[in-house]
């Protein structure tokens, strides 16, 4: 079987795939992943077959004119995404089309206009029988459909997208005829038209979806096809320090909170020296791994606390009785597999559903960062330490993520499905330079 994999150039998507593309090549399959030039060293250092398409988007860059926006979209989840967590009888057909639009113009549209050109002349190439698209990569859907091949989402977090579109089609069935407008499925009608194939949802939705989170974490759209698959930590190449060889002396605190928030962003949506300066006086080993612009801003460093760029977080978490974290879906999906309770001070996108998902397992805590002064972390840091029911709820759901099926496991459910949905390849259409955007 041939897999690609593709995603735009966001680094911790990437990281999120490689172990799957890993176990299909282990298992026999060929894979490639292809991506923007961006994304390409990140994609060989993880020891997988690298193929660049279209050019790099400047979608961040166009976020930085618009500060504002940014700031606004991430705090939690914004319009239409958010239908995935609200009432049905409060949500507004106005408000979710007008969110759709303005997600397309800023978001999708960006991401995935510089690269379908050149992500189906690939697939029509090299003619996979697999592609698996990160969930707002749908160039990957298109190329499926151009060259015949079976196509399936490989989600980060949890599913608000497709949730957030069945909504939003149950309101547009309540609308007049003449008003039942679809800005996603007539951006995506317009490629179906131009490759030569019938639009369907599965551009949206994907044909079936693979899940990295665990069942009690789950948010999964009524009706979609879902295979669980246990996440296996990648955060790219590292080397693991030599005092992460010996056991902490005292009991290990790791305070991360992630690379977007630097790579992305302006940095961390909390003040760092409060935090530390907070816990300077308890009997722990705090563990500050923050980027090195970051580091810069600090004053001083507490005495039980280690200063860290960067340390494989799959190597510090076992050795840790407490993380503080953004409740990025990485960074929380690598603390839930080592059963270590969270202190979760979520702010983007799907971070505080995350994390309130969690808290309601009693693996952890939450934080609003507007509200996480460093005497707030510090308490609810000590009910973490000291209330042995956490610990026990972070093991329960450590157990969950361990009896989901492998990535390995994964490879054989894969090639059934194949057989399933490859269809015949279109045949390619006459289109004139400059694709549609």
């Amino acid at each position: 079987m041939r897999v690609l994999f593709t995603t735009y150039p966001e680094k911790a998507f990437f990281q999120a795939m490689a172990p799957l593309a890993w176990a299909l090549r282990t298992a026999g399959h060929e894979v490639l992943f292809a991506s923007q030039p961006e994304l390409v060293d990140d994609i060989i250092d993880g020891g997988l077959t690298a193929v660049p398409v279209g050019r790099d988007h400047a979608t961040w860059r166009l976020a930085e004119s618009h500060p504002e926006e940014t700031e606004a979209e991430r705090a939690g989840l914004p319009s239409p995404y958010d239908a995935a967590f609200r009432r049905p009888e409060d949500l507004s057909w106005a408000e979710m089309t007008a969110g759709y639009r303005h997600h397309l113009l800023l978001w999708h549209k960006m991401d995935n206009f510089p690269m379908i050109d050149d992500l189906v002349a690939l697939a029509r190439h090299w003619k996979p029988d697999l592609v698996i698209w990160e969930p707002t990569t749908y160039a990957g859907a298109i190329a499926a459909k151009a060259s015949g091949a079976a196509h399936a989402r490989l989600l980060w977090s949890i599913d608000v997208f497709a949730t957030a579109r069945q909504h939003y089609l149950r309101l547009r069935e309540r609308q007049p005829a003449e008003a039942r407008t679809d800005p996603m499925g007539e951006w995506l009608r317009g490629y179906a038209d131009r490759y030569g194939f019938a639009y369907d949802e599965d551009l949206i939705n994907g044909q079936f979806t693979i899940d990295l989170l665990p069942e009690s974490l789950r948010l999964e759209a009524p009706g979609l096809r879902y295979l669980p698959v246990q996440y296996v930590p990648y955060g790219g190449k590292a080397v693991v320090p030599d005092w992460l060889s010996h056991p902490p002396r005292r009991p290990r605190v790791a305070l991360t909170l992630g690379i977007t928030a630097t790579n992305r962003f302006a940095g961390y949506t909390v003040d760092v020296q409060s935090i530390l300066d907070s816990l300077s006086d308890l009997d722990i080993e705090v563990v500050a791994a923050i980027a090195r612009q970051e580091q810069d801003k600090l004053a001083r460093i507490p005495d039980n606390t280690r200063v860290v760029s960067f340390t494989p977080l799959h190597a510090l978490m076992p050795t840790c009785s407490a993380v503080i974290h953004h409740a990025g879906p990485g960074t929380l999906r690598t603390t839930s597999r080592y059963g270590v309770p969270q202190l979760m001070l979520p702010w983007d996108f799907d971070e505080p559903e995350l994390a309130r998902g969690l808290a309601a397992q009693g693996a952890g805590l939450v934080l609003d960062p507007g509200e996480a002064s460093g005497e707030a972390v510090r308490a609810h840091l000590l009910r973490l330490l000291r209330e042995p029911e956490f610990a026990l709820a972070a093991g329960r759901l450590r157990d969950d993520m361990l009896a989901t099926p492998s990535p390995n496991e994964l490879a054989g459910e894969l090639e059934r499905l194949c057989a399933t949905y490859r269809h015949p390849s279109p045949e390619p259409q006459r289109t004139g330079p400059g694709g549609t955007p």
